[in-house]
């Protein structure tokens, strides 16, 4: 090869190298994260939160709401910021009182220019928390929302999650609440269908039942909330197979669980995941040691966004996964003490943040 075709296709090299990096993407965080007792000061009688009212266990006054409000606002004005300067467009919350402790936190100065939009019901969790989605209402504008139970029964020789009846299930079918049959109250799944920046997406915001009782003894609740959660994917998928889908929460197991790899379904790696399939990149993380809650010094990934097959295409004329994370900066972390380490929680001196730390998704699409 002569000196002037070398020349050529080193040229061509360089143009197309140059070409590829002039390339501009949109891009969007997805975040979630565990508020961790985010409670009023008013006791709600219809509730269990006496703990947290200025006369209870916690001595939760109007002081101490608002510093706790105010490291929220902090940590959410942050998350994902390594690659995306812009504040989270979607963030799913946990333990969340009412619709009032989020409009206070929206109105926080570190919030309150990004303009979020608040969906929340309120669920039958006995201490009253329940799950979120805050958006920015100039990238997303949701078209419908809904709150779906979980319904799980003690005394059961089979736990059993139920929306409502299919057109073939009869309604003598689903679980009724009787003297041998106690239903667990927990939290709804929040499903969430909108547009972002034009483009149709669906989000579910879940936070499954806790291990009280043990792991083992608790894991058919959680089960059956993976699979109320696949049950509400399946239905979206069949009015549309390419519909794109993110589910987020804390799920109070691990990504190697039965309720995540077996009645969810997820896979760890892309080239796993069929049509139709769950991806889930908190599963690699995990492997690694990583995690987002603490105890006993081991590490665990409780808190996981994951993504239907339709977000892992190649091309980028629609949004598409890119790449994931845990926010576990310096100032999340605990310094000192039996706990050092651990996430910064409140604690009798300390407001703190939550004893998890938030977790985080990028979605990219080219510019035209």
């Amino acid at each position: 090869m002569n000196s002037k075709k070398i020349f050529f296709f080193v040229l061509l090299f360089i143009t197309l190298k140059i070409v590829a990096q002039q390339k501009k993407y949109a891009i969007h965080t997805i975040a979630f994260y565990n508020f961790e007792n985010c409670f009023d000061t008013i006791n709600d009688p219809q509730t269990n939160d006496d703990e947290w009212t200025p006369k209870g266990a916690q001595h939760w006054t109007s002081q101490k709401y608002h510093q706790k409000l105010a490291h929220l606002a902090q940590v959410l004005s942050q998350i994902g910021t390594p690659e995306n300067p812009d504040a989270p467009t979607l963030i799913g919350g946990a333990e969340i009182e009412n619709q009032t402790v989020l409009e206070d936190l929206i109105k926080q100065p570190q919030l309150i220019d990004k303009e979020y939009g608040i969906i929340h019901f309120d669920s039958p969790d006995k201490r009253g928390i329940d799950v979120a989605l805050l958006y920015r209402k100039k990238q997303f504008q949701p078209t419908t929302f809904s709150n779906i139970p979980l319904y799980v029964y003690r005394n059961e020789s089979k736990i059993t999650a139920n929306t409502k009846p299919e057109s073939d299930e009869k309604v003598d079918d689903i679980p009724q609440i009787s003297s041998q049959n106690h239903r667990v109250y927990t939290r709804d799944q929040l499903l969430v269908t909108g547009f972002l920046d034009g483009e149709e997406i669906n989000i579910i915001v879940n936070h499954w039942p806790s291990r009280s009782g043990g792991e083992k003894k608790s894991s058919p609740y959680r089960e059956a909330a993976g699979a109320l959660n696949r049950k509400i994917i399946d239905s979206l998928q069949r009015i549309n197979p390419n519909a794109k889908i993110i589910t987020m929460g804390d799920l109070n197991d691990g990504p190697y669980n039965n309720s995540v790899k077996i009645a969810l379904g997820a896979k760890a790696i892309k080239t796993d995941v069929p049509p139709l399939g769950i991806y889930n990149p908190f599963e690699e993380m995990a492997k690694k040691g990583m995690g987002t809650i603490a105890n006993r010094d081991a590490w665990d990934i409780f808190d996981q966004i994951m993504v239907s097959q339709s977000f892992l295409k190649t091309n980028f004329s629609s949004f598409q996964y890119w790449k994931s994370g845990i926010y576990n900066k310096d100032f999340l972390i605990q310094k000192t003490g039996q706990y050092k380490g651990y996430p910064l929680r409140h604690s009798p001196t300390d407001i703190g943040f939550s004893d998890h730390f938030p977790v985080y998704i990028y979605l990219i699409k080219e510019r035209n």
